[in-house]
């Protein structure tokens, strides 16, 4: 499991890092003004729909039946399966891309609202998201391909997949003199991204002998019950997007560059919840699936244990910098170009308020892995629903006074319920048995981040002096350093604490 999740992990660190380039190529050519703010509703739009329809939902649902049907009747019947899904899928995508494309102009209102007071922002925004929304056709073929692979022990590429949305981007800004605008040019990488991502992942299947093909669509006993179990996925994925569809409306209202703050905030935030959470959810769901599947009760509780073992040590680090040094993160890594230092104070405040909810946030995967992998994706939905209501309430309350960072301060707040109601309800039912040590190395991990962040805080503006005379890139040079640091403090407390209480097998 841990060499699975390190795959995972690879690979999703090499597309982050790859989306960090992206993203300081981002600020430099865009900035943090009106062609920034449009291209993030126009890459937000179809991320949103996806988040719903495609990776969330889908595989809470898609990746317990397909595991089940593999296991009891093998892989004929998995294949036709997999087949009908693809086939009804593509239908209904391809409804879906019919009816946006002609309607854009009244979606992007009704999403960004405060645009239609600023009518090149707005026409722009409509423009652009013309241009991406077909990646969204594109990457729910790349999520059900996923599912099949990850259902078989494959994992590479499908991590894979993103990097190469973030090779576009960056080869489309650098011929940017070719397009209208550098925000035109941005929006076309993201298009032709959907389709190497949907042909990587293809040969993949193929080679695994898990790929698709077109079928006469046909409502059977199994589709039917991945239907059942789709539609409470879809409603709780929905949930969180009607947060952040929160976050995009609120924003639109708030003066230039909100939009901005957050995308780069989010952006850096997103790196362990891609790397960590999304690793051991990627494992941890079709594991336990098996497992349970398997009648294996004993064993799907151990693999829960280690996969949110893991998960603490690994993310408190990041938890702890985003706390101490967020204003030095956001402007060692992009502030140039057209990307000031208003603009680095403005994305650190919010990058400080999602840290709150961090450790919540990569939990939650987790979490509920213990009810998805039994097949009950009603109650997550009910919790995720229940968590965004609050979620959205505190949106309204803080945005005026508090401005972006009170949007992100919401979600972390959000997030901190999710995982606590996931977390009784599933206990109480006897779906997850923590292991008696857990609550050491929590206090462990704990320790040894706040030590870290303590350094990290004290020491930056030393270490800052200390780098002032360099030419070349002083800041990103200071972060650096800073970061072996407080990561080596963090490293020996966790390393030398969990050996002497004798927790590293709990890792293992």
């Amino acid at each position: 499991m841990f060499r699975k999740i390190l795959s995972v992990g690879g690979f999703t660190l090499l597309s982050r890092l790859s989306g960090f380039a992206r993203d300081v190529v981002l600020a430099a050519v865009l900035g943090a003004g009106a062609m920034m703010d449009a291209f993030s509703v126009a890459l937000r739009l179809p991320n949103h729909f996806r988040a719903i329809f495609g990776e969330g939902a889908f595989n809470q649902a898609y990746i317990p039946a397909y595991a089940r049907i593999r296991q009891q009747a093998g892989e004929a019947s998995s294949a036709l399966f997999a087949n009908r899904v693809f086939t009804l899928n593509l239908i209904v995508q391809i409804v879906l891309l019919g009816l946006a494309l002609p309607f854009m102009p009244e979606i992007v209102r009704l999403l960004a609202p405060g645009f239609a007071n600023d009518p090149q922002r707005f026409d722009l925004a409509v423009s652009l998201t013309r241009i991406t929304f077909p990646y969204l056709l594109f990457i729910t073929l790349v999520t059900l391909l996923s599912a099949n692979l990850n259902a078989v022990d494959r994992f590479a590429a499908a991590a894979a997949a993103p990097i190469l949305l973030n090779i576009c981007l960056i080869a489309a800004l650098f011929v940017a003199f070719l397009f209208p605008s550098a925000a035109y040019a941005a929006a076309w990488g993201v298009a032709a991204a959907g389709v190497l991502e949907w042909l990587l992942v293809m040969l993949a299947a193929r080679q695994a002998g898990v790929a698709t093909a077109l079928t006469r669509p046909r409502v059977d006993a199994d589709v039917k019950r991945f239907l059942k179990a789709f539609g409470p996925a879809v409603i709780g994925s929905a949930g969180v997007q009607i947060a952040l569809f929160a976050d995009t409306i609120i924003a639109s209202l708030l003066p230039r560059g909100a939009y901005a703050s957050l995308y780069y905030a989010e952006r850096l935030y997103q790196l362990p919840i891609g790397v960590i959470a999304i690793g051991v959810g990627t494992v941890l769901l079709p594991t336990m699936s098996r497992l349970l599947a398997a009648g294996d009760e004993a064993g799907a509780d151990k693999a829960q244990n280690r996969a949110v073992a893991l998960t603490i040590v690994m993310a408190a680090p990041f938890a702890a910098a985003f706390l101490a040094i967020p204003e030095l993160i956001v402007s060692a890594l992009f502030e140039r170009g057209r990307f000031d230092a208003a603009a680095s104070q403005a994305a650190g405040a919010v990058l400080f308020a999602y840290a709150v909810g961090l450790p919540a946030i990569v939990l939650i995967r987790s979490q509920v892995s213990a009810f998805q992998a039994r097949g009950d994706t009603t109650t997550p939905m009910i919790v995720s629903l229940a968590a965004i209501a609050c979620n959205v309430a505190l949106k309204l309350l803080l945005w005026r006074d508090w401005g972006a960072p009170g949007l992100a301060l919401a979600t972390a707040t959000g997030a901190w319920i999710n995982v606590a109601a996931l977390f009784v309800l599933a206990l109480r039912r006897g779906w997850t048995r923590p292991d008696r040590r857990l609550p050491w190395l929590i206090v462990i991990t704990l320790c040894a981040a706040v030590l870290a962040g303590l350094v990290a805080r004290l020491f930056a503006p030393a270490i800052l002096a200390a780098f002032a005379g360099f030419s070349i890139e002083p800041r990103l040079l200071a972060l650096t350093g800073i970061g072996l640091v407080a990561g080596g403090i963090y490293a020996v407390i966790v390393g030398s604490g969990l050996k002497a209480a004798g927790l590293i097998r709990l890792l293992r």
